[in-house]
């Protein structure tokens, strides 16, 4: 098998545009250039899905603190591109750069309300990452004119609060109305990619979509599959270090349990992957731009979704438990490059809720079908 090239485990991933990120992290200015440069992806996920994945991927793999520029950026223009569908579109200006906010937390609560013709937003959005650098963002909100029956949204995003009454907003980020209030940011990972409460009053938006679409559409379960593309590669980058030490040397069995280890969760979790992109591929991209899918479809993306993030999300952990104890202490403390990767991809997989996602998985397998 001499002359054979011998897999690593980021074999799978781009090694241009993973090389591209590398030199670009973390510098957050350089990584928005490099995302308006990849912004034509965004149209492939149900056309080109594993394109799409495999860019994230390759992304994750270089920088982290690039992917987590690059991914919302794709993930926002996917939407205004899936929104086409609905009558409500929106044609991102050039040279924009793009956030995704979409978090709920206890006591942040944003509303939507009409004003003449037109919206204005008013209330706090948790968790907008990089709100004071980019141009734009779709903004999820509370759509005061829909009745869900319930309590009108007192106490919270999370009360009174079916998926009806949520919608997608478009808003600019240099709008008059938007504040960014003084709040710590302590991350060791991440650093660079500050992601605290942003406060709107009585800022103009323009709706994405009718109320309950953003979450209803199949693209919403695409967007989560991106996230565990970047998580893969990220650790796929870790563990191929490991591969690299074992390769320059003579490995014992522990070297050779470690590498069984990761080989185990890295290569399921990118199969995993490989079998989204078909299904999206299935799906198809005009599905996606039709607007909301029946209630069975949308649960069938849910769970496929939630099997790509379980798995990317285990393989995350594992590289992490695995990389440390197979190279020790010294990289951690002498490689920049190691450790800012260790402590990026800690906070970032924590997007992934451990058991409570797991046990949302299970729900799903005996509410419908798979």
């Amino acid at each position: 098998m001499s002359g054979q090239p011998r897999a690593g485990f980021v074999d799978w991933t781009d090694p241009e545009l993973r090389a591209a990120a590398a030199e670009t992290g973390p510098d957050v200015d350089a990584a928005l250039a490099l995302a308006r440069r990849l912004s034509p992806t965004a149209a492939e996920p149900g056309h080109r899905s594993w394109n799409y994945l495999r860019t994230l991927g390759s992304v994750g793999a270089g920088d982290l603190t690039v992917a987590r520029v690059v991914e919302p950026h794709l993930d926002a223009l996917a939407i205004l591109g899936q929104a086409s569908g609905t009558g409500q579109a929106y044609l991102p200006p050039e040279g924009s750069t793009w956030g995704v906010y979409a978090a709920h937390a206890p006591g942040s609560h944003l509303r939507a309300v009409r004003a003449g013709t037109g919206w204005r937003l008013h209330g706090t959005k948790p968790w907008c990452s990089l709100a004071d650098q980019l141009s734009h963002a779709v903004v999820t909100a509370h759509d005061e004119t829909v009745d869900d029956g319930g309590d009108g949204g007192a106490g919270g995003d999370d009360a009174g609060d079916g998926i009806e009454r949520r919608r997608a907003f478009v808003v600019e980020l240099a709008a008059a109305g938007v504040q960014h209030p003084e709040a710590p940011w302590a991350a060791r990972g991440l650093p660079h990619v500050r992601s605290t409460a942003v406060d709107f009053d009585d800022v103009p938006a323009t709706p994405v979509g009718p109320p309950g679409w953003y979450l209803e559409r199949p693209g919403f379960a695409w967007g989560g599959i991106g996230v565990a593309a970047v998580w893969l590669g990220a650790a796929c980058a870790l563990a191929e270090a490991v591969l690299v030490r074992a390769r320059s040397r003579t490995p014992d069995q522990i070297a050779h349990l470690h590498l069984g280890r990761l080989d185990a969760a890295l290569r399921a979790a990118e199969l995993a992957l490989r079998d989204a992109a078909d299904r999206m591929d299935r799906v198809g991209g005009d599905a996606a731009h039709a607007g909301t899918a029946a209630p069975a479809g949308a649960q069938t993306q849910a769970l496929l979704a939630a099997r790509c993030r379980d798995a990317a999300a285990l393989a995350a952990e594992t590289a992490l438990t695995e990389v440390a104890r197979a190279l020790g202490p010294a990289p951690l403390a002498t490689d920049e490059a190691h450790a800012a990767r260790v402590a990026d991809l800690t906070l970032y997989v924590r997007q992934h809720h451990g058991e409570r996602d797991l046990a949302r998985t299970g729900a799903l397998l005996v509410g419908g079908p798979g």
